[in-house]
């Protein structure tokens, strides 16, 4: 089994910055992806940002020059840096992790709420 452990949601005005971080532990060999989704109440979850073991990475267009995503791998840490954040943020972001090569993203976290005020 693997733990999630997130942190760093806030209320923040908008123009703002935020850093969410997520920690993994538990059985781990190795983390293949680690990625940030976000849900907002009566919408579908949508990707925020994925980053691979080797740092390749990969961006919603929403967020793309504002968002970056990074990883520890020494921590099993994953970060998500948000600047210019505006309202349309606001949502529950979750993160995600995958030990497979491949599919869909095993283990999630219990989600960390970023409000964004305008």
């Amino acid at each position: 089994q693997v733990q999630l452990v997130e942190s760093g949601g806030a209320l923040v005005q908008a123009g703002g910055s935020l850093r969410l971080s997520c920690a993994a532990s538990g059985s781990i060999v190795s983390i293949n992806a680690m990625g940030w989704y976000r849900q907002v109440p009566g919408k579908q979850r949508e990707l925020v940002a994925t980053i691979t073991s080797g740092g390749r990475t990969n961006y919603a267009d929403s967020v793309k020059g504002r968002f970056t995503i990074s990883r520890d791998n020494a921590k099993n840490t994953v970060y998500l840096q948000m600047n210019s954040l505006k309202a349309e943020d606001t949502a529950v972001y979750y993160c995600a992790v995958r030990l497979a090569l491949r599919g869909e993203y095993e283990y999630w976290g219990q989600g960390t709420q970023v409000t964004v005020s305008s």
